[in-house]
């Protein structure tokens, strides 16, 4: 019996059972083929619209696994994904036909309490980072939902909830560990690699499998966040306002704002979040929960922790299907928010939303050519995320989508967070994401990278 699988160049290809037992033998972990016992539930991942097969899942247990699967895929020329926490919506994780090299049982953490670090591998997602952070009352910044993978997060940028304060998290990224396509483990960090380590904060999966991964630390526990929700027909002026809100914030706040359903009703919700004293967040953030007649204003003292799953349920639920386009933007125009406001009354599933996350403060002082997300300014980025449940519901859902897409587009940047690009997204908007260090990124990529192995993902082609 021999096992057809797909080459990088989409060809056809059979591999031997011979050269399957030997794969499988060099393996502590375990190597699941079409007809093993519990594949279906391995090749699923987080957006379940996301329907592919893989001929081989490699689920590593450390450094040496993905090492071997690695050269395995180089030397017969597999098609290959890598997946760490499964999230990415446009099914980076899988693909048909291929490798698929799965490091989500790479759950590694230690934290340094006295030099304020903590090294992760990059199976962790960011719930079991926290909660081994917290213990220490630390955090970093960890994207705006708890099951996301710090490995996917971090290569993309790393917009989340302390950006404002401290930085995106590649910002405090102090080094990786990462198996390049010639199979060998390298470090990348400042002084270690530092061409390698420029292009892992914010060149996504392009460089390698990235096994482990060390942040800096602060100092966290209590935070002032919650929603303010209001009716859609306020809508409008509760967008205006916020706007002109995000503009006066200080580095320790945090303002988000999204259209989504709440009580079976479409509204309008400010995400608020204030990363200081308890005293001065209610300073800060009093204008906005004065503002108009809210709903509910569900602001208060919450643990960290606690608003690192604020967002979780049901909107990232583990399996919803999910359609979404995205870009960045750097004026909210009455029109953008008009349109918006027509979407969101006409919302084809209570499950979607449309979501602007500001990015500010820290995060947007960083020069542009520092790192490899290019995107340092105030600015926002704008998302329109259609969710359902039922499969049979697809086409509906991702018409929504797309017609909203069509009417907002010409209020939009050509630029997109990389995190937050779908498969069909065109290519032109890698290469016009990362602006002038697109030219470096292919540079990095051809010396770790030349015969495009990691290419499925925001791929960014060797020189």
């Amino acid at each position: 019996m021999t096992t057809a699988a797909t080459t990088l160049f989409g060809a056809d290809t059979t591999l031997s059972d011979a050269h399957i037992e030997a794969f499988r033998s060099s393996l502590r972990g375990e190597l699941i083929l079409r007809d093993s016992a519990g594949y279906e539930t391995a090749r699923r991942v987080w957006n379940g619209n996301i329907d592919r097969r893989p001929a081989l899942i490699v689920r590593c247990t450390g450094t040496a696994d993905v090492q071997h699967a690695v050269n395995f895929a180089r030397t017969r020329e597999l098609l290959l994904s890598l997946r760490c926490g499964g999230h990415s919506a446009p099914g980076y994780g899988t693909n048909d036909g291929g490798m698929v090299i799965d490091m989500s049982l790479m759950k590694g953490i230690r934290v340094d309490p006295g030099s304020r670090t903590v090294a992760a591998q990059g199976g962790v997602q960011w719930r079991e980072f926290d909660h081994e952070t917290q213990a220490f009352g630390l955090a970093t910044t960890g994207g705006t939902v708890s099951n996301t993978g710090i490995a996917g997060l971090t290569l993309g940028g790393g917009l989340g909830w302390l950006m404002g304060k401290h930085g995106l998290t590649i910002d405090n990224l102090i080094s990786a560990d990462v198996v390049t396509a010639d199979g060998q483990l390298r470090t990348a960090s400042a002084t270690e690699n530092p061409d390698l380590f420029w292009a892992l904060r914010g060149g996504g999966g392009n460089f390698g499998a990235v096994t482990s991964l060390q942040y800096r630390l602060y100092p966290i526990t209590e935070t002032l966040s919650g929603l303010v929700i209001y009716p859609l027909d306020q809508g409008r002026d509760v967008m205006r306002f916020y706007r002109d809100f995000c503009a006066t914030l200080p580095d320790e706040a945090e303002a988000f704002a999204a259209m989504l359903t709440h009580d079976g009703q479409p509204v309008v919700a400010m995400a608020l979040g204030y990363n200081g004293s308890p005293e001065m967040g209610e300073k800060v953030l009093a204008p906005a929960r004065q503002f108009g007649k809210p709903i509910a204003d569900l602001v208060g003292p919450m643990a960290y922790g606690a608003r690192q799953t604020m967002l979780d349920d049901p909107l990232a639920k583990h399996g919803l299907h999910r359609y979404w386009r995205s870009a960045f933007v750097d004026q909210l125009s009455d029109g953008l928010i008009d349109e918006m406001l027509k979407g969101a009354a006409g919302f084809s599933s209570p499950l979607s939303l449309m979501g602007v996350f500001y990015i500010h403060g820290a995060a947007a002082r960083v020069p542009a050519d520092a790192t490899a997300f290019s995107a340092r300014r105030p600015t926002w980025d704008f998302d329109i995320i259609g969710q359902w449940s039922e499969a049979a519901e697809s086409n509906g859902h991702i018409d929504w989508v797309r017609t909203l897409w069509s009417r907002a587009e010409p209020e939009l940047l050509g630029t997109v967070y990389i995190n937050h690009m779908m498969g069909d997204d065109r290519p032109e908007r890698v290469r016009a994401s990362y602006g002038e260090n697109y030219a470096r990124l292919r540079e990095v990529k051809s010396v770790y990278d030349p015969m495009n192995l990691f290419r499925v993902n925001a791929n960014i082609a060797p020189t």
